[in-house]
């Protein structure tokens, strides 16, 4: 399963304790937010690309991605014709514009890596956007919780791939995921990030480094491995 039973639940007012210990994701690219080097300014770029949601250009991006974590077994057991794609939703909620996850959610399911995309999950009310907010701003795992809804559907998928465009601590999965718990506890859930953010790192020598690792809960924090 990629993660363990149970969905995140608060025992006192003002504490949130997980019950959901780790999720299982896959990444291909990395990203460095200060680097100098060529491969740190090339992630920035590819970052600032992906969030301008390219259409156009994203499903040739996909394509080699999956060719490439596929020859390094990084996505092994990840996507299937029976896997539903979700995406991640934005800091906002969208009002049914297409977003970054939403886009790459699609350009997936375009190759087959998917049997459908369902936007099930969605932003109740708006929080913090981690990419402009100092570490301490930036919101916790309860607070991306609480702002998400989980629609009601009459599907019942067996297995769900959360799918984002950056993954940094990994807090918005680990929420997401618990969210879709509650709603489908019977689903293995998973996650698949294209970027990862090496933010600790002053320097990223490669760009594409496709990973298999964890979002876990720990000393009541998401903490991501690697």
């Amino acid at each position: 399963m990629g993660c363990d039973a149970g969905a995140l639940t608060a025992r006192s007012s003002d504490r949130f304790v997980p019950a959901i210990r780790n999720v299982l994701f896959c990444s291909c690219y990395v990203y460095s937010p200060r680097g100098d080097g060529i491969a740190s300014e090339s992630s920035r770029l590819l970052c600032l690309k992906l969030k301008s949601s390219d259409s156009g250009w994203l499903p040739s991006l996909v394509r080699e991605v999956y060719e490439q974590g596929l020859r390094r077994g990084a996505f092994d057991g990840l996507f299937g014709k029976e896997v539903v794609l979700v995406p991640v939703p934005g800091s906002a909620p969208s009002a049914g514009a297409p977003w970054a996850a939403e886009r790459l959610a699609v350009a997936l399911h375009g190759i087959g890596l998917g049997k459908s995309v369902w936007r099930g999950v969605r932003r109740r009310f708006a929080v913090r956007k981690s990419a402009t907010a100092l570490n301490a701003e930036r919101p916790t795992v309860q607070q991306h919780y609480q702002s998400f809804s989980v629609e009601r559907s009459h599907i019942a998928p067996e297995r769900i791939v959360l799918v984002d465009d950056v993954i940094t601590k990994g807090r918005t999965i680990l929420a997401a995921a618990a969210r879709l718990h509650e709603a489908f506890p019977n689903a293995d859930i998973r996650a698949f990030g294209l970027v990862r953010t090496m933010g600790f790192l002053p320097e990223v020598v490669h760009l594409m480094e496709p990973c298999q690792g964890f979002v876990r809960w720990a000393g009541g924090d998401a903490r991501r491995d690697p």
